[in-house]
């Protein structure tokens, strides 16, 4: 069996999986993540990332590629996501960082974000589906909705230029966010979404690190008594609290409240509870390498 890692430069976090494929679905060997904040980097930077965060996270890739390789991975590929796509010199970023790390860096347009993203999610639900199917992805620097089916694949993917990171920065101060934070919050998410309409589809399904962090939270599906929840919980404490006591990292607390907030105007606009899925962007990219026999685009392990 083919041994493949994905690396996922994102908003908040990078992250490595390194699976291989298992009946219908995937394996996980390893997963590792760092808390790089790279859209954070970006917005203090005027839309440019800086010199030092190219290297912090050309660092953290470069780790996450020996990893990889000392596991045995035949095929590496690394994507890059908002905070690099929408940078005024993310084309630079990506060429400093994948010439770091000996592997191309490739970065994704969000609808090729939403279609792995929909591929990874779908495989790992690990039962039949019937019907449509919207994957909603949360991420630091946009959000993306791609419906499609099992059979036929994807059929539409919405994207937005909205993401929790981003959010948190402009508004959130108070440690915990206190609720004037949390209104301010909710009427910049509201005004965006004032003339969008998605069709309801037959099951919604969550992924990304909003979702996946919110399972410890609240459990594993995501309707508005859960949600709101949640958003008790992130704004009774600070985030050092609240990360000791559900075990999560205290910069993903910190943007938690705005991911919760934004998963919620998405489980409304879409009239379903969201189940928060166990795969994602990273599966994505592992199957469809596995699919291409090596031929989608990343690097061959020496």
């Amino acid at each position: 069996m083919m041994l493949c890692a994905a690396i996922d430069i994102g908003s908040n976090t990078t992250r490595v999986l390194v699976a291989e494929p298992e009946a219908e679905t995937l394996r996980t060997v390893m997963e590792q993540r760092a808390y790089t904040r790279i859209g954070k980097d970006a917005t203090r930077g005027g839309g440019a990332i800086s010199d030092e965060k190219i290297g912090e996270v050309a660092d953290v890739v470069c780790t996450q590629v020996r990893l990889a390789h000392e596991l045995g991975a035949e095929l590496i590929r690394i994507v890059a996501t908002a905070a690099i796509r929408e940078a005024a010199n993310g084309a630079e970023v990506a060429a400093e960082i994948g010439a770091a790390a000996g592997v191309p860096v490739e970065v994704l347009g969000d609808h090729e974000e939403g279609r792995l993203s929909f591929i990874g999610a779908t495989k790992a639900l690990g039962h039949p589906v019937a019907g449509e199917i919207a994957v909603v992805d949360v991420g630091g620097g946009s959000s993306e909705v791609t419906v499609g089916t099992i059979d036929a694949g994807v059929d539409a993917v919405h994207s937005f230029a909205i993401g929790s990171g981003v959010l948190s920065e402009d508004l959130i101060v108070g440690d915990p966010p206190g609720p004037a934070e949390v209104r301010k919050l909710r009427e910049r998410i509201e005004d965006f979404f004032a003339e969008v309409e998605l069709d309801r589809p037959d099951q919604a399904v969550a992924v990304g690190g909003s979702a996946t962090s919110l399972r410890r939270l609240v459990g594993a599906v995501l309707e508005y008594e859960t949600l709101e929840r949640g958003v008790r919980v992130l704004t009774s404490d600070p985030a050092a609290a609240v990360a000791k006591r559900f075990e999560l990292d205290p910069r993903r607390v910190e943007v938690l409240t705005a991911g919760i907030l934004l998963l919620e105007q998405f489980a409304q606009m879409l009239g379903r509870p969201l189940q928060i899925g166990k795969g994602g962007l990273r599966e994505g990219v592992i199957l469809e390498m596995l699919n291409d026999g090596g031929s989608a685009a990343g690097s061959r392990a020496a």
